[in-house]
């Protein structure tokens, strides 16, 4: 799997962004400035993934019901225990014991209960990503029949994101400089320069219900977008 950063310029064109040359004319001599704004855009191979293994059990009773779903998910989580996951990877995020009802078309007599559904979820927090289609398949092989959610993500998403906001920086530079030349003059010193919370894009979330695996279950991570914006105001140096 590649684990490289890529980066791309996303260009914000003068006659669309919040780009201006401006002098105050209030009486006061100030400074004329020119403000733009950029954005900045950087991708990175995911390296981590968090699977969300479920077990869902039904019996007459609840007793039953949680002592068969107990079974499945300790023999689950032994497997993947053995696979080399850790304590510290494993975490129980969901357990539910709800009763089964039955109604009577027409109401007239009361609902009853008909047996019981127990639902326990475990987060296996997977640090190789060739490692997770193995564990789904180690784990529908004992016993899962939920697999509710697959994430991916990044343990380098902070470098990357800085990578998007020196980008952003670059980009509001360059139109700053286009619209100074433009006017007939140079761009100044850097006045102001804010960023907004950056807004990262990451790869889809993947949600499936499995109840048996006939072969290797295959997995693509892809990339992770993240990017950011800048908002910059410079000094205009001479002009028309």
């Amino acid at each position: 799997m590649r684990n490289s950063i890529l980066w791309s310029a996303v260009i914000v064109a003068a006659v669309t962004a919040p780009a201006a040359v401006s002098a105050q004319s209030s009486g006061i001599v100030t400074t004329p400035q020119i403000v733009t704004s950029g954005i900045g855009e950087a991708r990175i191979s995911p390296d981590r993934a968090t699977i969300f293994i479920g077990v869902q059990s039904k019996a007459a009773t609840a007793a039953a019901a949680g002592t068969e779903n107990a079974r499945r998910q300790r023999a689950i989580l032994d497997t993947l225990k053995a696979m080399g996951l850790t304590n510290e990877q494993l975490s129980t995020v969901n357990y539910n014991v709800s009763p089964e009802m039955q109604y009577s078309p027409n109401g007239t007599t009361p609902p009853r209960v008909t047996g019981y559904t127990v639902s326990n979820t475990v987060r296996a927090e997977v640090r190789r990503l060739d490692d997770v289609g193995k564990i789904i398949d180690a784990a529908l092989a004992k016993g899962a029949n939920e697999i509710s959610s697959l994430q991916f993500f990044s343990s380098k998403a902070d470098s990357v994101r800085r990578v998007a906001l020196s980008v952003a920086v670059m980009n509001a530079r360059a139109d700053a400089e286009v619209l100074a030349r433009a006017a007939g003059g140079s761009l100044g010193q850097l006045l102001e320069l804010s960023t907004s919370e950056p807004a990262s894009r990451p790869v889809p979330i993947v949600m499936a219900r499995m109840t048996e695996a006939k072969q290797s279950t295959p997995i693509e991570a892809g990339e992770q977008s993240f990017s950011a914006s800048v908002s910059a105001r410079w000094a205009f140096v001479g002009g028309r």
